[in-house]
This record gives structure tokens, sequence and C-alpha cells, in this order.
């Protein structure tokens, strides 16, 4: 089968239940990580702190600042009925209380309903979209943020089965989170310690920042057969120009640079130019990785263990070759890693 014969159902395969981690690792860096050598096409086992003796001097270690906000807000109907508004990004425009949702009961809640989520927050039902979200606007007499982080619930991914809790507030965040914008964490990034970072830094590897706040889209699978007639969902991205300047100045230097994730690795390939220049910018990006493609940007990628049949694992197929990944995914599976948002971790290299 060549690359460009995929179809959605080669990115299949069955996790037993009890592969899927409903708690982080106790610390952040002891998660386990497989490591994939594409050019010995071979297999390794460490664990995440052995990236800091992997990745060597001059080389650039580019990560996510996004920071998970609290999405997921949970309320009540006039009619004392529960109601669940997910909070997904706010509408373009300079009325910061207007927001694009998701709602449940999708059928209840129409246009000029009120949910009430706490004594000083209220979401209002503007409009439908036409996508299946609404458009919500959020009445409070407090700061935004501020309601969100009172009465707000962290958005946990929909396969932990359980509430979020307090500690969920700090673990689902990595701990170089800054700009809040994000309903799910850029997980690769959940492994870092400020340890960890430190020492590549003392080892003169660039840690490079950029901006890409992941949207609900990245839980959802691929539904039809053909990849290619697959919708992509959009995130908004920012890479600043001494970002640009820094990975730029890397690869002419002959080093080499490691994505930290999917969410860098899609926002570097939307900015970059063929010949691999990368360039300052912001904005919407929809890219949709899968095999096959030529990379642009990046050179490493450091990621986790994904859904079946998603586009993210879609991206790290063709990044890794889709038999190899599979067959990595494999082991990690007979091998018992722990898969998804507080799962371990992979690099390819």
């Amino acid at each position: 089968m060549t690359e460009r014969e995929h179809r959605t159902a080669d990115f299949d395969f069955h996790l037993p239940p009890d592969r899927i981690a409903q708690t982080p690792a106790e610390r952040r860096d002891a998660s386990r990580l497989l490591v994939v050598d594409r050019a010995a096409d071979a297999l390794r086992h460490g664990t995440f702190a052995d990236l800091a003796e992997m990745i060597p001097p001059g080389d650039a270690l580019v990560v996510n600042e996004t920071r998970v906000f609290p999405a997921r807000l949970v309320g009540r109907k006039p009619t004392g009925a529960a109601a669940e508004v997910f909070l997904l990004h706010p509408e373009d425009g300079e009325d910061e209380t207007l927001w694009r949702a998701l709602v449940r009961p999708g059928g209840k809640l129409k246009p000029g309903r009120t949910v009430e989520i706490g004594p000083e927050l209220s979401v209002e039902i503007v409009s439908s979209t036409g996508e299946g979200d609404r458009t919500v606007r959020l009445v409070t007499p407090l700061p935004l943020a501020e309601a969100l982080d009172r009465y707000g619930e962290v958005p946990l991914p929909p396969y932990v089965e359980r509430h979020a809790t307090e500690a969920d507030r700090e673990r689902y965040q990595t701990v170089f989170a800054r700009e809040r914008g994000s309903v799910a964490a850029p997980t690769a990034g959940l492994h870092f310690t400020p340890d960890l970072l430190a020492a590549l830094e003392a080892k003169g590897v660039r840690i490079v920042r950029l901006v890409l706040h992941v949207g609900v889209g990245t839980f959802r699978p691929v539904e039809v057969d053909d990849p290619a007639a697959h919708r992509m969902h959009r995130e908004w991205y920012r890479v600043p120009a001494d970002a640009a300047d820094a990975l730029n100045a890397v690869r002419a230097a002959g080093g080499k640079v490691w994505a930290v994730g999917t969410t860098v690795t899609r926002t570097l390939e939307t900015v970059a130019t063929p010949d691999g220049i990368v360039h300052a910018g912001e904005g919407w990006t929809d890219i949709f990785i899968r095999p096959p493609y030529c990379f642009r940007a990046i050179d490493r990628l450091v990621t986790n263990f994904h859904l079946p049949r998603s586009t993210l694992l879609m991206l790290v197929s063709a990044f890794g070759g889709h038999e190899r990944v599979m067959r990595a995914y494999r082991e990690a599976i007979e091998r018992g890693y722990r898969f998804y948002s507080y799962g371990d971790a992979m690099v390819l290299v």
C-alpha cells in the first residue's frame, strides 16, 4: 500500500479501556517515553526525563504557551432542568461577552433561553449558527476571567470518565502555559517540568514559544472513509517575530527543530514556506496534515498517543511513516503504555 492509498480505517486500532489514562502520572517527567528512531527503523523505551540527554545543544525545542480556561459551564434552565454550556472561543468583534459555544440539551436551548450557572454568572442563548453551535452571551458583574475561574470547570476530555477536581486545574495545564484560550491542553507539553526545561536551556537548547489555542475539534474522529473529505476544524495561532527568527537561526546553523506536539507542528507548518523558512504571523489555521506530506519546519516530534481514526494520529503517521507508527502503537499497547491526554509520550527522531 502506498501512502496515497490510505483510508480512514487504516488509522484504526483497538485500545483496551484500561489503557486510557484517567489521572496523570505522579511526576510529570516520570511518564514513559517510546522513542521511534526513523533512520534505524527501531523502537526504544525510556522515561520522559531522558529528553534532557537526547536533545543536543544548538537544537530548538518549540512549545505552545496556550492556557486552558474553565470552558465547561454547568447550570440549570429556569425550569430547574440541568443544562451545560461548553465555551469554544470568543466571537470576532469587540464584545468580549459574546462566545461561540456548544450547548446541552441542544434541542431545548433555543435562542432567547437562559442558563443560570451561578449567583454571578448566567448564559443567554443569542442565536444558532447553523453548524450545531450557538452564539451565547455571558452575563456577569465580575471581570469575565474571574467569573469563569469561579464558576467554570476544567474541560477534561470526554474519555476521562470522572469529574474534574481542583488538582486538574494545575495538572491539565503545562508549566509554560501563559495565554488563556484553549479548551484542551496541548498534551505533549504536560510532561515537561521547570527542572527539565532548565536543564535543556543550560546545555544550549533554545526554548522557543508560540501560541495555538486548541479547539474541541481535536477530539473529533474522522468519520468519512476518505480523509481528504474530512472537514478540518480551525484554530487560532500566533508566531512572534522572535520565535521565527530563532528557528530560522537554528536551522541555518545546522540545528534541528523539536516540535512539542501536534499543535506546534500545525502552527509551524502553517507559517513556513516550502524552503523551510518560518515567518511570524497570526490568524486561523485549518491545516490537515496526513500522509503523504512533506514537512518543512520540523525535524523531530514529541507527542502523546492519540485516538483511533483521529487527525492527530494521521499527522504523526505522516511524520513517522504509517506502518512504523502503527507498529509503535501496537507495541505501546502490548507493553502497557497509558494513552491519551494524561498518558505517556512518544518521540519521533
